[in-house]
């Protein structure tokens, strides 16, 4: 047999689908054979089963078998008068087109919500453009790890612009999943790349934005975000309850907490602005929550503190795959949500 048939072979065998269709179907035409019950009406039941696991056409040969071996058992079982066993026969006709038309309708959503999937990938993958390497004394590295695929795409966003007042940057999450989500943060992307170079401080940006997010969304949904300003030797940071950023100097990784905790965007964000030093050769981290709240098996969250040491070695491209690589063996190689990472490092 060709290696191509051979693999065909094996993945009609590996099908649940079909293990379970012709399983129970087995079942059933032992119990009948017994003649203590007429089952050939239920045997279509098998391909009830198969249509909710396997594509239509493997659900059509299941229920195939099962109309053959009814009117074939019927037909042999002498214990049945006249037309009676005609009668079971068709019924079990008329379940297994049931269970056809169901494995098609369902074949035809799943496919559907493919798509769907898809284009909201491809749309966030497009908004979420490189960033440069460097813009004035910020030398820049991003990642996004999506989810397992069972997962909706999020809104996670990022963008970093030179203005004259510094390099300014955003990186953000919008609550909920799917195309909406993406219409939030192409949004908010728009509205910050026009005020990051026309407003005056990064307050004023975190309330255009607020606003921004406040008329498109409503009352129970919000994006959280951190917009920073890179200026000379000094780093500051608009929270609008978002995970705080780590920074690592020298030796040394710190968590850069707000001073005074802030709505996220779109519930009335008017975030107390925080500076911290920026020293050259110093790094920062800035993530969505995906990152943290990835859990292992054990349920445990990945601890971002027992690895905040090795995002000072390397080059900033070789410390975010250390890093992505150090999360996606504690969460099992995926992850349930989708996280954005951008690393920067301060180079006069």
């Amino acid at each position: 047999m060709p290696p191509r048939a051979l693999g065909r072979l094996g993945l009609l065998l590996r099908d649940r689908g079909l293990q379970a269709g012709f399983g129970v179907l087995a079942l059933l035409v032992l119990a009948d054979l017994r003649r203590d019950l007429l089952l050939t009406a239920t045997y279509s039941a098998s391909a009830i089963i198969a249509s909710m696991l396997t594509t239509a056409r493997r659900t059509a040969a299941v229920a195939v078998a099962g109309v053959v071996l009814a009117f074939v058992v019927g037909y042999l079982d002498e214990g049945t008068a006249g037309t009676e066993w005609l009668l079971r026969a068709w019924l079990g006709v008329a379940l297994a087109i049931l269970a056809v038309v169901s494995a098609v309708v369902r074949d035809r959503r799943e496919e559907r919500l493919r798509r769907m999937t898809v284009i909201a990938a491809t749309a966030q993958q497009a908004l979420l453009s490189s960033l440069p390497a460097r813009l004035g004394e910020v030398v820049l590295a991003a990642r996004y790890v999506s989810a397992t695929a069972a997962a909706q795409v999020g809104g996670d966003l990022y963008e970093a612009s030179l203005t004259p007042n510094g390099v300014r940057m955003i990186i953000g999450d919008v609550k909920g999943k799917g195309l909406e989500a993406v219409q939030v943060a192409a949004s908010v992307l728009s509205a910050f790349r026009h005020a990051a170079v026309t407003e005056t401080d990064i307050g004023a940006v975190a309330r255009t934005l607020d606003a921004t997010v406040a008329g498109m969304v409503s009352d129970e949904d919000f994006v959280t975000a951190i917009v920073a300003e890179f200026t000379a030797d000094r780093v500051t940071l608009a929270n609008c309850g978002h995970p705080s950023p780590v920074l690592v100097a020298g030796r040394t990784a710190s968590s850069l907490e707000p001073s005074e905790h802030t709505l996220p965007l779109g519930l009335g964000a008017d975030p107390v602005l925080t500076t911290h030093d920026w020293p050259e050769g110093a790094r920062m981290l800035l993530y969505t929550d995906g990152l943290v709240e990835a859990r292992d098996s054990r349920g445990r969250f990945f601890s971002l503190d027992e690895h905040a040491d090795d995002l000072s070695r390397g080059s900033l491209e070789q410390a975010l795959d250390h890093l992505v690589d150090e999360l996606l063996q504690h969460a099992g190689t995926q992850v349930d949500d989708d996280l954005a990472l951008v690393l920067t490092e301060h180079h006069a």
